[in-house]
């Protein structure tokens, strides 16, 4: 994974929680922005769906994103908790940075590349 997983937990059967970091050396901060950089939020969706992956044993792939806001700046090293509920591949979400919004919305996964 080009992210740390500090932690998975599933409480309940339709539910993910995992704690992740994003170190300043992850090719998702080249260039974006050299003197400032942050993390793409394309970047964070693929977080999302890697850890929903990683708690299902499964390799998936977005197929769809619904009402997605991006909140806030993603600094290098910042600890992100990210928060999923949902069955079916499809899946709603939230990721935060010390109890305050980064970034939410739905997803829908399949196992198949598109």
């Amino acid at each position: 994974m080009w992210f740390l997983l500090l932690d998975l937990d599933q409480p309940a059967p339709d539910e993910i929680r995992a704690g992740v970091v994003v170190n300043g050396d992850s090719p998702w901060f080249d260039g974006h922005f050299p003197d400032s950089p942050i993390l793409p939020g394309i970047a964070q969706l693929k977080m999302v769906a890697d850890v929903i992956g990683k708690a299902r044993h499964q390799s998936l792939w977005v197929k769809r994103l619904h009402r997605v806001k991006f909140k806030r700046i993603v600094k290098p090293g910042e600890l992100l908790e990210i928060h999923v509920k949902g069955t079916d591949n499809q899946y709603s979400f939230r990721i935060t940075h010390n109890a305050e919004d980064v970034c939410y919305g739905m997803m829908s996964l399949d196992g198949k590349r598109h």
